[in-house]
């Protein structure tokens, strides 16, 4: 079941089955799942009320298998070469390890017919360093040339008069995807009027993307984990034409740029990432 756009949902995820991409790609052993404990890779993982609005929480979530096998598929399925990551975690490991993949299936194509600065490199942002050392401490030692994780302070701010949040010296370059599950809601510095995300009852409010919005190239897709007040958020103030579709089942958000291409570059990128289904699904 999803809201939105079916035919972006075809294109993501038609034909992938969780249990044989692990199957292809055993993702689970970077992150030392043991799958016999595990049980279905395809299947949410229950967690309490509270869990994930705990503001004294120290201690990595567990492991969402489901979450993370379709980022990898998204990755090697859109031949995608740069990646701007909201919120280090387990995530970081799996988008590079899927970048390791299009690197030595595309790097060829990618330096003769693109122009990409940042070809196969992966990008993290979060405001804590404890999570950031973290994160770099799971990285397997073959991923941590192409992974950068960058300190970046987080502060409250306003977006036409609403409440949000964002980032502080945001890493300079042109993503081809987005991956939003960051900030918390809770270590943002500052208040707008006294308001703040810093409540449970609240949710993070996460607008940096608004503000590059008119750079990013046609094809770009944005990926949102769960957070569906800032996925509105970010629907009702994205000005560009962005195919949208929410999939409840698994509480993500996608949005995918179909505009013509921007110019040459762009457009061997298009053709040679996404091919003709996205010229369809764009109309072009």
């Amino acid at each position: 079941m999803g809201v939105g756009d079916h035919g972006l949902e075809k294109a993501l995820f038609g034909g992938f089955d969780p249990a044989t991409h692990l199957s292809n790609h055993p993702v689970h052993e970077l992150l030392g799942v043991d799958l016999s404990a595990y049980g279905d890779p395809g299947a949410k993982q229950a967690v309490g009320n509270w869990t994930n609005v705990d503001p004294g929480n120290e201690v990595p979530f567990v492991v969402e298998l489901d979450d993370l096998l379709r980022l990898h598929h998204i990755v090697l399925s859109r031949r995608v070469t740069t990646i701007l990551e909201f919120g280090v975690g387990k995530s970081t490991t799996v988008l590079a390890h899927a970048l390791a993949i299009n690197e030595e299936r595309d790097a060829g194509v990618v330096a003769a017919d693109m122009r990409r600065s940042n070809p196969f490199e992966l990008h993290s942002v979060d405001n804590d360093t404890s999570w950031i050392e973290t994160a770099s401490q799971a990285l397997p030692e073959f991923l941590r040339d192409r992974c950068h994780l960058h300190h970046c302070p987080l502060e409250i701010g306003e977006f036409a008069g609403r409440l949000c949040t964002y980032y502080r010296n945001l890493p300079n370059l042109a993503p081809d995807l987005i991956y939003l599950d960051g900030p918390d809601q809770f270590s943002a510095e500052g208040d707008l009027r006294g308001l703040s995300t810093a409540h449970p009852d609240r949710m993070p409010m996460a607008a940096d993307i608004l503000v590059f919005e008119h750079f990013l190239t046609p094809g770009t897709l944005i990926v949102v984990d769960g957070r569906t007040a800032n996925a509105r958020f970010l629907a009702t103030n994205l000005q560009r034409r962005w195919s949208y579709w929410h999939a409840v089942e698994f509480d993500q958000h996608f949005f995918e740029l179909v505009e013509t291409p921007l110019g040459p570059y762009n457009a061997r990128q298009i053709e040679h990432c996404l091919g003709d289904d996205f010229s369809v699904r764009s109309n072009i």
